[in-house]
């Protein structure tokens, strides 16, 4: 009877898995359906790079986060490219840039990635502006390019020490699941990441969504994202010390991912910096608020 018990439960295990697995997406299949008029593609260092260049002036680049893609930024775009030339990146690992050759996700390979990027562009004096993942990159390379950068925005930038691993981080992390999570791509996860990360649930829409989990099933991008989950950092923080242009810290209050409180920690390294707190925004405030947000960071680069 036990026995019995053991294979029936054996096989509703299998049987959901199998239900959750989901196939690679080809790449030209998510890019017809989320390419935006503006999107252009280049060959740079051996990747295929996905990025915008709108507007004329002076030069903004945008840094996307972790499992994001240049999107997240389109709701600033009307604003911003009115008066500057603004520049977005898909990063390796994500949107439809897809995983790097040499599966380096290191965030000096993401430095590297930048030069090569604005090399590209004939771009080399700009702003720079982060979330996330995006704001660790960017002031790693604001310290390593100080003469280079006129002004810095962070937003909710990653960096110190977590007191807690986001969830899809610590499910690729887990040994042996990690594995699995490169065939497994359930929808529900990625709506659950997208409440963490959102403060009002209400903006969390079913188009949003499904936006979100077509990039994360791009082909490659889900063996990426283990790929770099699995590659620890120690805390470089003291290289914040090397920032020494203006800079702007933007923070929801209510970000799941990285609290509120490291918005203190960069204030305390960095020189004299600006810090605005949202109290109606969560880990992403310029793709929930992007109004407000980016109207702070207009006034802020002017």
């Amino acid at each position: 009877m036990k026995k019995k018990i053991l294979l029936a439960t054996f096989a509703a295990l299998l049987v959901a898995i199998g239900l959750q697995i989901r196939f690679d997406l080809a790449p030209q299949e998510v890019e017809k359906q989320y390419a935006l008029p503006e999107s252009k593609f280049a060959e740079i260092a051996g990747q295929r790079v996905h990025f915008t260049d709108e507007g004329k002036g002076e030069v903004v680049l945008l840094i996307h986060g972790t499992a994001a893609s240049l999107h997240t930024w389109q709701d600033w775009m009307p604003a911003l490219k009115k008066q500057f030339r603004v520049l977005r990146v898909d990063l390796p690992a994500f949107g439809f840039t897809g995983p790097a050759k040499d599966r380096d996700y290191s965030i000096d390979a993401y430095v590297r990635f930048i030069e090569n990027f604005l090399t590209h562009l004939k771009v080399k004096q700009l702003n720079l502006v982060g979330n996330s993942l995006g704001g660790q990159i960017a002031w790693h390379y604001a310290a390593q390019h100080p003469d280079d950068i006129h002004k810095l925005v962070l937003i909710d930038s990653a960096g110190f020490t977590l007191p807690k691993i986001p969830l899809p981080i610590r499910v690729a992390r887990l040994p042996g699941i990690g594995k699995i999570a490169r065939y497994i791509g359930p929808r529900f996860l990625v709506k659950k990441s997208l409440k963490q990360v959102y403060f009002d649930d209400n903006k969390v829409t079913d188009t949003l969504i499904d936006r979100y989990y077509a990039m994360s099933l791009r082909q490659g991008n889900r063996d990426a994202f283990v790929d770099r989950a699995v590659q620890r950092k120690d805390d470089d923080t003291n290289l914040l010390r090397r920032v020494r242009m203006p800079t702007l810290i933007l923070w929801g209050r209510h970000d799941e991912w990285i609290p509120v409180e490291h918005a203190e920690s960069f204030r305390k390294k960095l020189l004299l910096p600006q810090v605005i707190i949202y109290d109606n925004a969560g880990h992403v405030p310029h793709e929930e608020i992007p109004q407000q947000t980016s109207a702070d960071v207009l006034q802020f680069l002017k």
